[in-house]
C-alpha cells in the first residue's frame, strides 16, 4: 500500500532533516518543497510566529494539496528585551547567511552582561490540510549565550552555536546531545510530539 504523504515546508535543510527524523516513526512518506518542484516563496508577514507558521503551512498545504507542516520561530535573548525573536534570520535587516549572523552573534555575545546571558529558543510548528483546517502547537528550551561558540557550525542553525545548556554542561548542538537529550532539550522535538497527536488522528493514523 502506498504511503501517504506529507509535506515539509521548509527550504532550510538542517531544519527539514530534523523534523524528518522526528516524524520518522508515523507511516507517512515526508517530503520536501523540492520534491515536488515547489519553488514559491512566501513573504512572512506575521507579528508572531503562530501567524508565520500557519500561513505558510496553509500556503503550501493549498499549493500542493498535501497536508503540511511548517514552523517559525527564533532565539529570543533577555537582556536584549527579547531579541532577534521573530527577526532571528533578518536581524541584520536583510536574508542573513549562517556566517553573517555568527559574525554578528560574536559581537553580541562579548557585550552581553555576564549576570544575564538568559536565552531561549521557541519555535510554533503548525499543520494544515488542504481544505483550510490548521493546527499550532508550541516548543522551547532555555539556555545561556555565551562568548567562545562551538567551532563546528550546524548548517541553518548559527545561533545554536552560541547555545550552551548550563543543567547537561553541553551546546545545544545536535551532534553533542543524546538521544535522551534531544527529547527533553530539543525545542523542536517538544513541539513536534504534541503535533503527532493531531496528525494521527486527522490522517487516520491508528499505530
Amino acid at each position: 500500500m502506498r504511503k501517504r504523504r506529507l509535506l515539509i515546508a521548509t527550504k532550510n535543510k538542517g531544519k527539514f532533516s530534523e523534523i524528518k527524523n522526528f516524524l520518522s516513526d508515523l507511516p507517512l512518506k515526508l517530503v520536501s518543497l523540492s520534491d515536488i518542484n515547489i519553488t514559491q516563496g512566501l513573504e512572512e508577514t506575521g507579528k508572531t510566529y503562530k501567524q508565520n507558521s500557519q500561513k505558510k503551512a496553509l500556503f503550501y498545504s493549498k499549493l500542493s494539496g498535501l497536508p503540511t507542516i511548517a514552523d517559525d520561530g527564533g532565539i529570543e535573548i533577555s537582556a536584549l528585551g527579547g531579541e532577534p525573536g521573530i527577526h532571528s534570520r533578518r536581524w541584520l535587516g536583510h536574508e542573513a547567511s549562517d556566517q553573517e549572523l555568527l559574525g554578528h552573534m560574536l559581537k553580541v555575545s562579548k557585550e552581553l552582561p555576564d549576570s544575564n546571558r538568559k536565552a531561549f529558543f521557541k519555535t510554533v510548528i503548525s499543520f494544515a490540510l488542504p481544505n483550510g483546517k490548521v493546527w499550532s502547537v508550541k516548543g522551547e528550551v532555555e539556555g545561556i549565550i555565551v562568548s567562545q561558540p562551538h567551532q563546528k557550525l550546524i548548517k541553518g542553525y548559527p545561533y545554536r552555536s552560541f547555545f550552551y545548556l548550563p543543567k547537561i554542561k553541553k551546546f545545544y548542538h545536535e551532534s553533542e546531545l543524546t538521544n535522551d537529550e534531544q527529547k527533553i532539550y530539543n525545542h523542536r522535538y517538544k513541539a513536534i510530539q504534541k503535533l503527532k497527536l493531531i496528525i494521527k488522528n486527522e490522517l487516520g493514523i491508528r499505530n
